[in-house]
């Protein structure tokens, strides 16, 4: 079947392997941690550290971009994910496991980042330029949709284990192999599904890629027009977003004695995997057709606003621990609909940042930023919380958004960016 223009069928679960890798090993990792006995400063500094791999993967997207085919490069790094979450699996069992899944989750999120590099620039090739707001929309769902399901249906599946074996060395084990039997599933559709030829998208840009290297690829990008402000921008405007990911399965699954909600593995997986995902998968959409017909200058605030606001919920729970679990729910599906809704903004915006002849490794090199902005307040949210309790810390997230905001008041980028062309 020829797909190259057909997006429906390649987008969704091309960016279903960029975001699965990345939900396991940032996300998934935190409540396997935590359920094998790992304290919260542990978690927030280890797990933090294995963002390490998108914070520098701009050294080596200038070699992904001139050497090889992109298609050739996600799936052979889809290939080694997969092998890597099936070794996690065998290890947990092991006495020193969190050292040596640690050293595995290391290597896969490396290959996770390459895939990313890859994908990324396959988009932006493949992908005519009056579609990709659109789709970035649908990209931003289907990433996000796999991140749900790391939280959601695979965190269920492990919490259903527990409860099944009442041991979670086992249902952890057998949880990451089916993981890594998912990933291998997904690569094998990616290498049936995505367009085989990239000639044309490369033939356009073969005079360009002709007289660049990896040092001029890579200063390019620091060259652009204010780009002392974009950066700023990028590194800060997840920082309090960066702390709430790593606090909150913590917090969902801590007893209330010790601030928490007291919920079970299981109960977590439910609350993500079905109402989450719903809500979700329209902010996503909504937020694409929203730019794609309007442009991203009339909605970048109103998306970032949304984007932030829901945690006003979790500091609610936090201070009156609500006993119904419907409160839960509600939180989670206003904060899940307004990322959906609400990143969309900022990954068009990263997109127009890429432009120019090297797209892929500029993209990368932003995307790269925006992980350091995650990874450094994250290494240190497990103390911070540790110390202020869990409602000041969702306080504390809360005005950690600020800055963001105030900076994106100042960014330049053409008023009707992202708006589809009639």
């Amino acid at each position: 079947m020829k797909t190259d223009n057909k997006p429906w069928f390649w987008i969704p679960l091309l960016n279903f392997a960029s975001g699965l890798p990345y939900a396991v090993i940032i996300s998934v990792s935190v409540i396997m941690y935590k359920n094998l006995g790992i304290s919260n400063e542990d978690i927030g500094v280890y797990t933090s550290l294995l963002y390490l791999p998108w914070v520098i993967k701009p050294l080596w997207s200038p070699f992904i971009e001139l050497h090889g085919t992109k298609r050739k490069w996600f799936l052979s790094m889809q290939l080694l994910i997969s092998i890597a979450f099936l070794l996690v699996g065998f290890t947990i069992p092991a006495s020193g496991f969190f050292i040596m899944t640690l050293a595995i989750f290391w290597v896969a999120a490396f290959a996770s980042a390459s895939n990313d590099i890859a994908s990324d620039g396959f988009y932006l090739l493949v992908l005519p330029e009056d579609k990709q707001s659109f789709f970035l929309g649908i990209r931003s769902t289907f990433y996000r949709l796999s991140l749900l399901a790391g939280n959601g249906l695979i965190v269920l599946f492990a919490g259903y284990l527990e409860h099944k074996y009442s041991d979670n060395t086992k249902a952890w084990s057998y949880t990451m192999i089916a993981v890594g039997l998912l990933m291998t599933f997904i690569t094998v559709y990616n290498f049936i599904f995505t367009p085989k030829n990239e000639i044309n998208a490369v033939a356009n840009n073969k005079e360009a890629h002709q007289n660049q290297n990896f040092a001029t690829v890579f200063i390019s990008f620091f060259k652009k027009k204010r780009i002392g402000l974009i950066l700023a921008f990028i590194l800060v405007f997840r920082l309090g977003e960066s702390q709430l990911l790593k606090m909150l399965s913590p917090f969902l699954l801590d007893a209330k004695e010790l601030g928490g909600m007291g919920l079970d593995t299981e109960a977590v997986g439910i609350i993500y995997g079905t109402f989450g995902v719903g809500a979700l998968t329209l902010g996503g959409i909504l937020g694409g057709i929203a730019i794609s017909r309007q442009g991203l200058t009339k909605w970048m605030l109103p998306m970032f606003l949304a984007m932030h606001l829901p945690i006003i919920g979790f500091i609610l729970l936090a201070f009156f621990h609500p006993t119904s679990i419907y409160y839960i729910y509600a939180v989670v599906i206003l904060e899940q609909f307004g990322y959906g809704f609400g990143f969309t903004a900022f990954m068009m915006y990263l997109i127009h940042v890429a432009e120019g002849e090297s797209k892929t490794s500029h993209y990368a090199i932003a995307t790269g930023f925006m992980a350091l902005g995650m990874m450094l307040p994250g290494m240190l949210s497990g103390y911070i919380q540790k110390y202020l309790g869990y409602d000041n810390f969702f306080i504390w997230v809360l005005i950690a958004t600020i800055p963001g905001l105030i900076l994106s008041r100042f960014l330049e980028f053409p008023k009707d960016f992202g708006k589809k062309t009639q």
